[in-house]
């Protein structure tokens, strides 16, 4: 072997890396290579001790979860048995600076490397399987396929036979309110689940997904939360156009979604639009969301709403005269949540022994129109209004920039209430509000939706407003 300590110091400690990596890359693709080992730097080299400079935290902690043998066997027939791999971590600028850890932490490559300090517990592991669980509700032999959902369906069954390993990782499924994307995505889950039970399936929503990532940070315990999804088969996780403006989120979502998908492990997401309306969401994140499968879900077809009213009937052993189904049929056709909720309704009265005429169903379906048009859309300006009025505040106040709280807060109201009862995309709302970006619209409603979960003076205040906009 060639003497290294022959070699200029300034030098050597590149030579030596330079040695072991060409041992890595014989071992490992080419995407794994460049992605792992082509970030690191040589640092330090001082006598078998092999000092490496990563880029953060996390990244030394997959390099040892993933690849610490192959490194130790590299270092060990570069530099000997009895050698030594060292890490220190890049601080932002790429320098190392009076910041800079003074003793980098180190990992002993001769047979007893000290391994992540995980500190997972079964109990906390368990405390987010619990939070995580499927709708055992939601199968494909209930989810009745047409033409408004053929694509989508195909390719998640796909999916659920062969997770991980078709050409639909990740698989979006997209769409509006109630056609179907959640019973599908859990329909995925509980099939590749009853087809191998070892498989580790969690289904969360993204609000919960960043309300247990908040908590585990607050509780300097990210390294269990990042392990625990990390470590499953398959990730269904609804909503993700909420990831927008929620940058954090967004970087621990980003490192747990390449983990994964390195790993061959299945990612399923749902949105209520197509990944190029998709706001507020990083660059390299929605680059990582085209690379496998985007499907949509549209509004149910007749035919479709059809067979869904009549497979609910037969799963209830319940006859309806058939003017009743053709009346609901066509009478309710939006998204398949609010077909379902007017034949729930009618059950009702049939385990209640009452006869189900035209004349009932046409009530209840009344009634859910009615409410239905309880959140009927207004205009803007009406919008912008009805706010201004309530906090006793200038139109124009609530449109120019002045940065002053209780027209702020105003503000993020309105605009909150533009997102609800308009049509209008968020770029077109930031522009009715003074020209603003979509970012700060994004920020207005999230902000609106943590005041309203702390429950404070602010939710009566959208209480309020609310009534005044469905008396219109």
């Amino acid at each position: 072997m060639e003497n290294f300590l022959d070699v200029p110091a300034e030098h050597d400690r590149y030579i030596v890396w330079e040695k072991c990596l060409q041992e890595i890359r014989q071992k490992l693709d080419l995407q794994a290579y460049k992605t792992w080992f082509e970030p690191i730097r040589a640092k330090d080299l001082e006598g078998k001790q092999l000092t490496i400079e990563v880029p953060s935290k996390f990244f030394y902690e997959y390099l040892e979860e993933n690849f610490v043998s192959v490194m130790r066997e590299a270092m060990n027939n570069t530099l000997g048995e009895d050698s030594q791999l060292l890490y220190s971590l890049r601080i932002e600028d790429g320098s190392f600076g009076s910041n800079a850890p003074q003793t980098p932490n180190s990992i002993l490559l001769n047979g007893n490397d000290t391994k992540l300090n995980k500190e997972m517990s079964k109990e906390r592991f368990q405390e987010l399987y619990v939070e995580t669980p499927l709708n055992f509700n939601y199968t494909f032999d209930n989810f009745i396929e047409g033409s408004c959902n053929r694509l989508a369906r195909s390719a998640g069954y796909a999916v659920a036979q062969k997770p991980g390993t078709t050409a639909f990782n990740p698989l979006m499924l997209y769409g509006g309110v109630g056609l179907g994307k959640t019973h599908l995505m859990q329909a995925i889950g509980n099939y590749a689940k009853n087809q191998d039970d070892n498989r580790k399936v969690v289904y969360v929503s993204v609000d919960k997904f960043t309300s247990q990532f908040v908590n585990y940070m607050k509780n300097n315990d990210l390294a269990t939360f990042r392990s625990f999804y990390e470590h499953i088969d398959i990730l269904l996780i609804d909503d993700v156009q909420f990831l927008g403006g929620k940058e954090a989120t967004q970087d621990i979502f980003f490192n747990i979604f390449n983990h994964l998908q390195q790993g061959g492990k299945q990612i399923v997401m749902t949105s209520d639009c197509p990944l190029i309306e998709l706001k507020g969401l990083t660059d390299r994140l929605l680059s990582r969301f085209k690379w496998g499968l985007s499907a949509d879900l549209q509004q149910p077809d007749t035919e479709t709403r059809m067979a869904i009213i009549q497979k609910k009937l037969q799963d209830k052993n319940i006859e309806l005269d058939e003017n009743v189904v053709d009346y609901l049929t066509n009478a309710v056709d939006s998204n398949v949540r609010e077909l379902e909720g007017a034949i729930n309704a009618l059950l009702h009265y049939s385990v209640n022994n009452i006869s189900i005429t035209l004349d009932i169903a046409k009530q209840i379906v009344q009634n859910l129109v009615q409410s239905h048009d309880d959140n009927k859309e207004v205009s803007i300006d009406e919008v912008i209004k009805t706010v201004s009025e309530y906090f006793g505040v200038s139109v124009e106040e609530l449109r120019d920039k002045t940065r002053k709280k209780e027209i702020v807060i105003a503000r993020q109201i309105a605009m909150y209430f533009a997102k609800e009862y308009t049509g209008y995309s968020l770029k077109s709302i930031g522009y009715q509000f003074g020209g603003r970006d979509h970012s700060t619209v994004i920020h207005a409603i999230q902000s609106v939706s943590d005041y309203m979960a702390e429950g404070n003076e602010i939710k009566r205040f959208i209480e309020e407003i609310e009534k005044k906009f469905k008396k219109k």
